[in-house]
């Protein structure tokens, strides 16, 4: 009451004091503006010398500044700036002046003509070189005035006589940021290298310091000139002779810049003819670069071999006997030019006489040569790949490696001849190494084929301990063609013995054989009998259909049988038999095969109807009418409408069971019908005809249907990957209604009002582009209403968004071009085991889990292992990011291990493991920081919409039977 009084009080005397006093008010709001420089100019003030002015900067750094305060405080800096003395605290201040012309929503062009008078009367090198940074900074934040980009290229080339060398840094690296190849720089008699003063590019100007005394002033240079490349400018052909030449400097940095400026130059002028030192030899540009390069793989710095070894992997158009030189180190015709049999014929000819011997040396070479200067390419390419290869440092080895894989995709004939090198380093000391060797053999398996030999020392890595080495060369077989059927006996054997060794490598041996005999039938074929260990007159004993090594053969057998009809011939009647059991339990990994007379028995009969495109095309269309036929459902009865959405449903269902390519939209297209369904059901009771009152109470079926409702729109928003924008706002139109649905059904609190209105008013701010398409929609109307619904009372807006609820209809729903579902199937533990883990209670016992994963995106951070006890307690795991695999696109492999612990049972139970797809509503695309503007950014968005998190469970449970025994006394 008091506090009322007062404010009427204040109120009235401002009335009374208003008239007199006009621009008090005003004065006092322009006075509190500039509040961070007062604050910042009576602190600098208080101080009395300058360790103190400093601390006080160094405080003021770690504070925010808003951005209409920054031109104020800017003013205060630069006043102080002029008065200080100590060097320390006019670079303190000269750093932050770059760091406030960074600051989100503020024009740094007010303060450029201050920052560049500052340098004029500076005379600390380092101060200096901190003001270029800032212009540089201030540049980079102005890009579209080229008036001020020039002003500020003249700054730069003015100071670049200096002579401290950070000086000469800055003014290159302004140079390359900022410089324009058609704006000519500098004036009359200026500038370094200038001979009768007259204006010069940009180019030529930074050019002039790679012959700088210093070396860092040589590595800015080069840098300035490569951030011109990147900026889209062509740089001169002239530059190419200066990079080489910088490649034999003393220091790494210098050489390292130049193998980047060598190549971007090969890349620009690859046809380009240049002569060769000490001949007449020409050769062309890309050519030489690479000779240049390759001799850079025995640098002195492990780091610039990394570098050249990596760039020589991006040369392509790089002649065929250049790049297959890199693999010999032999010299080649002392590096000369070797003529044809026909040019020395002629010349033979052209002389009227062949060498009688009477002569002393009168068929010695009439020209003189010394072999160190005549050089067609550079010594080093001579085995650069094999220098490379047996580098000291694995990360030389690495790069190579991957260079190799580079330019062996582009030419099968150096596929060939670098299948030996890239072999031997399977037996590399470092893992990485060796599984990048085999990452690289299995790129390029398509123009390569093993011998023996070479198969048998890709085999012995099947002992590794490593368990991604070993799947890495089981995908690695999946690929690979071998010439004999010695190989095939070879691989099997070692296969089988790499599966009794690694039992747990079971799924991913068969996986290999299944492809290897379907690449090579006719090497299987005169193998069966050996393999399946028939007689021609003796009956032989059936093998167990248990053991995990017969099965692998017969999977290799049925694989190579599907392109060999004369195979099942060689079969013996229990081979059918296991063939029609595989066929069903392993249906992934044994083909169906065309087996005449047996139909009748085994049903073996079955043509391959695998999926082809026409039926596809069939299934795509039977979809879309699907869809069509639902936007009808507006026509019809409630009834007649909820039975066509069941056998729509239903249909969708059935057609992702067939058509695996359109699984992923049949099934988010069946669940967007069953939220349509649930929520035709829930306004259909019978219930919405009395009072709201009456029925708050009472309709738990449409309470729980909205709970589904919103569960089914976070899996359709975050399960399936490739959705576009329209998708997205109709999953996010069916959440809304299902929020009304619950607003309506629950209760009719004002928070709860406010909450959903924020919802509504979030949905127009991110969807703002989708609104049209949503017209005469739950959400068209709402937004039509939503003055009247912003002030109306909480009951009221109940009734507008029931009556809103019944009147509007299905949303149509356009499919995207691609939909993907995310799945997960566990591999390991496979759940079919009786023996219990057995453990002591409060201890903790380790089980293997081991998955597959399709389609989920960022497994590291959303995918985590539940464990749900009997008892009903619930384990989350989240896995560490290095226990996922990326053996391929849009696949990953999970291996990891959850650590169980529970009190003593008295007898074994079982426990369900499954695997979680965690979501948070904050972090959909559309509402990222990068998709919405300043002000839209994610602290603007309502507390219900950015906080929404949960678990979609993505993978079928699996049941493991475990014991924890009471602890001994």
């Amino acid at each position: 009451m008091a506090a009322h009084l007062k404010k009427r009080v204040y109120e009235e005397f401002s009335k009374v004091v208003q008239i007199p006093h006009e621009e008090t008010p005003a004065k006092k709001l322009r006075l509190s503006k500039p509040s961070k420089s007062a604050a910042l100019h009576i602190d600098l003030c208080k101080a009395t010398n300058s360790t103190d002015a400093l601390q006080y900067l160094l405080q003021f750094a770690r504070k925010p500044v808003e951005a209409e305060s920054v031109e104020g405080v800017v003013r205060i800096l630069l006043e102080h700036y002029y008065k200080e003395t100590d060097n320390s605290v006019r670079l303190k201040i000269a750093s932050l002046l770059g760091l406030l012309s960074k600051t989100q929503g503020f024009s740094p062009d007010c303060i450029v003509d201050d920052a560049i008078n500052t340098l004029s009367n500076e005379k600390s090198h380092q101060v200096l070189a901190q003001l270029l940074d800032t212009l540089l900074v201030i540049g980079t934040q102005l890009p579209e005035s080229p008036a001020l980009r020039l002003r500020l290229v003249e700054v730069a080339y003015k100071h670049l006589s200096d002579t401290y060398f950070g000086v000469r840094n800055k003014c290159l690296q302004l140079l390359g940021c900022l410089g324009m190849v058609d704006a000519p720089v500098g004036k009359e008699n200026e500038g370094p290298g200038t001979s009768l003063g007259g204006l010069r590019d940009v180019q030529s100007i930074i050019s002039d310091y790679f012959g700088d005394q210093d070396p860092r002033v040589r590595t800015a240079a080069l840098k300035a000139m490569l951030q011109l490349h990147e900026r889209g400018m062509k740089i001169h052909q002239i530059i190419y002779d200066q990079a080489c030449r910088l490649l034999t400097d003393d220091y790494e940095q210098v050489r390292s810049a130049a193998v980047q400026m060598v190549w971007v130059l090969s890349q620009l002028y690859p046809e380009s003819i240049v002569p060769i030192p000490s001949s007449n030899e020409e050769i062309r540009l890309v050519d030489d670069a690479f000779g240049k390069i390759s001799h850079m793989v025995s640098d002195g710095s492990w780091m610039v071999r990394v570098q050249a070894a990596k760039t020589l992997g991006s040369m392509l158009q790089v002649s065929p006997h250049f790049l297959e030189q890199t693999l010999d180190k032999k010299l080649m015709s002392d590096l000369r030019r070797k003529r044809t049999a026909h040019e020395r014929a002629k010349e033979l000819f052209a002389s009227g006489e062949f060498s009688s011997g009477r002569k002393w040396a009168d068929d010695a070479p009439k020209e003189k040569l010394d072999t160190n200067t005549v050089n067609l390419i550079a010594s080093g390419a001579c085995g650069a790949f094999v220098h490379g290869l047996e580098d000291e440092m694995f990360e030389v080895r690495i790069a190579a490696v991957e260079a190799l894989c580079h330019l062996a995709r582009s030419s099968p004939s150096f596929a060939e001849k670098c299948l030996d090198f890239l072999v031997d380093m399977f037996n590399d000391e470092i893992e990485e190494v060796r599984l990048q060797s085999i990452h690289v053999l299995r790129e390029i398996s398509t123009h390569i084929t093993l011998r023996e030999d070479q198969l048998d020392t890709v085999l012995a890595v099947l002992e590794d301990s490593s368990r991604d080495i070993r799947e890495a060369l089981h995908e690695l077989l999946c690929y690979t063609n071998v010439s004999t059927k010695e190989c095939i006996q070879l691989a099997l054997l070692e296969l089988l013995k790499n599966l009794n060794k690694y039992p747990t490598d079971r799924n991913s041996v068969w996986k290999c054989l299944k492809f290897l005999g379907s690449r090579h039938p006719t090497l299987v074929l005169p193998l069966v009998p050996e393999l399946l260990s028939t007689h021609p007159y003796f009956d032989t004993p059936e093998p167990d259909m248990d053991d995990p090594a017969y099965i692998a053969v017969l999977v290799l057998v049925f694989n190579a049988a599907k392109s060999c009809p004369t195979m099942p011939a060689l079969f013996s009647d229990h081979t059918f038999r296991h063939y029609a059991y595989l066929r069903d339990s392993l249906s992934h990994l044994v083909p169906p095969l065309r087996l005449p007379g047996r139909k009748q028995v085994y049903g073996l009969d079955s043509v391959d109807s695998g999926p082809g495109s026409g039926s596809v095309e069939s299934a795509q269309l039977f979809l879309q009418q699907s869809l069509n036929r639902v936007s009808t459902i507006q026509n019809l009865e409630a009834s007649g409408a909820q039975d066509l959405l069941d056998l729509t449903i239903r249909d969708l269902q059935r057609l992702g069971e067939l058509q695996t390519e359109l699984a992923g939209a049949a099934d988010f297209c069946a669940t967007y019908l069953r939220c349509q369904l649930l929520l035709m059901k829930a306004l259909q009771e019978k219930l919405w005809n009395m009072a709201v009152p009456l029925c708050l109470k009472q309709n738990v079926t449409a309470t729980a249907a909205a709970q589904q409702i919103l569960e089914e729109t976070y899996k359709l928003e975050f399960l399936y990957s490739g959705l576009e924008s329209r998708q997205v706002a109709t999953i996010h139109h069916v959440r809304l209604q299902a929020k009304a649905l619950q607003l309506v059904l629950t209760s009719v609190h004002t928070s709860h009002c406010e909450r959903f209105l924020q919802d509504v008013e979030s949905f127009q701010r991110l969807f703002l582009t989708e609104l049209p398409h949503l017209q005469d929609s739950f959400v068209d109307k709402l937004l039509e209403l939503m003055p009247r619904l912003s002030s109306c009372k909480p009951v009221e807006l109940v009734k507008i968004l029931q009556t809103t609820l019944r009147q509007s209809g299905l949303l149509q729903l356009r499919l995207p071009e691609q939909i993907h579902r995310a799945t997960a199937t566990i591999i390991e533990p496979t759940g079919e085991s009786d023996n219990p883990l057995r453990f002591t209670s409060g201890l903790v016992v380790a089980l293997d889990i081991d998955a597959t994963l399709e389609h989920v995106q960022d497994p590291q951070n959303t995918v985590k292992v539940q464990v749900l006890y009997p008892d009903g307690q619930s384990h989350v795991i989240h896995p560490k990011p290095g226990d996922f695999r990326k053996p391929g696109p849009h696949r990953h492999r999970l291996i990891t291990q959850v650590y169980l612990s529970h009190t003593a049972w008295t007898e074994p139970s079982q426990i369900e493991v499954r695997l979680l797809l965690a979501y948070s509503s904050s972090s959909t695309s559309l509402t990222s920081p990068s998709k919405l503007g300043w002000s839209e950014s994610l602290e603007s968005l309502p507390a219900a919409e950015a906080a929404v998190e949960g678990t979609i469970p993505f993978s079928k449970a699996v049941k493991v039977f475990i014991m924890p025994k009471p602890a001994r006394r």
